[in-house]
């Protein structure tokens, strides 16, 4: 048998990394190189993010969508090459910003007045800039998973989806793993502008090994008969799959999508759990500066670094347990999977911890939220093989879109919650369970991110308590 499938997972698994690292360099850049220059906020950060999120949100409601009108070869393509674009183009805003206010030079940025009229207008402005950039990176950064998870469904049979996912889906903890150790150090040398091209221009890169090396398996010149029968396997047992060519397989209505609890099952499980996710991937960075460890310093990319190394190990074994309850104790795949959703669903309660073990080392924070990013990485290899287990192939990009669209509400939720949150309780001293200002603001969204996973799960598993795959007529 030749083993293609793992060649195609890998480009999946780069794709992904390339998106985190986009997705990353404003999170690692705005509190020591960029907020000086444009008298950024919390808030003002909050705003980006959270409105990243939101158009990220409307976006996925289409790309699914898209994708399964476009194909997946093509899809794919628009999706990275419009993230990129939107990537590279985040250079040009301190540019555009001193255009529209008239300030002649970064030097000149960086000594207006705090709190003046001017720093109020060079902060608004350069909002409104990023805040564009964002929704083009958000546009084609929506295609990224509804393409990715169709191309899984396409190469892997049922019970190898999850583990095939956790590894493409460790690229999210790998690129969150590379981006400390690279994005600061091209800042410093280059200026903050130049890490966004140099990051941003690796999708080109992708672009031309996508073009030569993707096919559909029984299409594909590199995958043998032995191959695509082990990943057609599960057409055996779905005669009624079989019988009809994947090229002919109906697809449900987008709104008609709405009207199966499998649909809202997903949407459950994403809503509750991705802005956790983000809030962790776009606020560590400013939590460790606020510590007094920026990523100026070796200590402050460390600690960063740290934390997705224990995202990036732990979460690949993810994917990997409900293959063993499905090999080894004869479980059926969905249920294999709500099990090991379960037991990833504790894993963020460790978040619960982090603040209070803030005080004796910055180190516990760091290793906790690793472990809370982990069981999110787990969880969400899990979550999205769910799809496969209930929907025909025509509509998994659609059903995954939709998903992803409840995720990025939340994540402009938590976000511009957080933003707002921090400001408030530096400006008032909050007090929260024995913690002051923006620690007690960051104790109280730990404990969200902590029982959010048991929350989503509950929910799925009254929507969708059996495995229950549907079938058009």
């Amino acid at each position: 048998m030749t083993n293609w499938r793992w060649w195609i997972c890998l480009l999946l698994f780069v794709a992904t990394t390339v998106n985190y690292m986009d997705r990353q360099v404003l999170s690692l850049t705005w509190k020591d190189y960029i907020a000086p220059e444009f008298h950024w906020t919390d808030s003002d950060y909050g705003t980006i993010t959270g409105f990243f999120s939101i158009f990220y949100a409307v976006a996925c409601l289409f790309a699914g969508k898209f994708v399964d009108w476009m194909g997946t070869k093509k899809g794919y393509l628009w999706a990275i090459g419009v993230w990129s674009l939107g990537a590279c183009m985040h250079a040009g805003c301190g540019w555009a910003t001193m255009k529209i206010e008239g300030v002649e030079s970064i030097e000149a940025l960086i000594a207006i007045e705090a709190g003046s009229q001017l720093a109020l207008a060079v902060a608004t402005a350069s909002v409104w800039l990023f805040l564009t950039c964002r929704a083009i990176l958000a546009l084609g950064e929506a295609g990224n998973f509804p393409a990715a998870i169709k191309v899984t469904a396409e190469y892997f049979p049922k019970k190898d989806r999850a583990f095939a996912t956790s590894l493409f889906n460790a690229g999210a903890s790998v690129g969150a793993l590379a981006a400390p150790l690279t994005i600061p150090s091209l800042a410093s040398k280059f200026g903050w502008e130049m890490a966004f091209i140099i990051i941003g221009a690796l999708g080109f890169v992708w672009m031309f090994f996508w073009m030569y090396m993707y096919d559909k398996p029984q299409n594909s010149k590199y995958v043998n008969k032995a191959e695509l029968d082990y990943v057609q396997q599960d057409a055996v047992n779905e005669p009624e799959v079989k019988q009809q060519p994947e090229k002919e397989e109906k697809a449900i209505p987008f709104l008609q999508c709405f009207g199966y609890k499998q649909t809202w099952s997903f949407i459950a499980g994403k809503f509750f759990t991705d802005g956790v996710w983000w809030f962790y991937l776009f606020w560590a960075p400013a939590y460790f500066s606020e510590c007094g460890y920026t990523m100026q310093t070796t200590e402050g990319k460390m600690l960063v670094f740290v934390l997705y190394l224990i995202v990036t190990v732990i979460s690949i074994f993810g994917g990997y347990l409900p293959k063993l309850f499905v090999e080894k104790k004869g479980m059926e795949p969905y249920a294999g999977r709500m099990r090991a959703m379960l037991i990833f669903a504790f894993f963020p309660l460790f978040a619960l911890f982090a603040q209070p073990l803030q005080g004796y080392s910055v180190w516990f924070p760091a290793i906790i939220i690793g472990l809370a990013g982990a069981g999110h990485q787990a969880w969400s290899a899990n979550l999205f093989s769910t799809i496969g287990d209930m929907f025909p192939k025509s509509t998994i990009a659609t059903i995954t879109g939709i998903g992803a669209m409840a995720g990025g509400l939340a994540s402009f939720l938590i976000n511009k919650g957080a933003g707002m949150l921090f400001d408030y309780a530096a400006e008032t001293q909050m007090t929260f369970l024995g913690f002051v200002g923006k620690p007690a603001g960051y104790f109280v969204i730990f404990c969200i991110c902590a029982f959010a996973y048991l929350i989503g799960w509950s929910i799925m598993k009254i929507l969708v308590p059996k495995h229950k795959m549907i079938v058009l007529d």
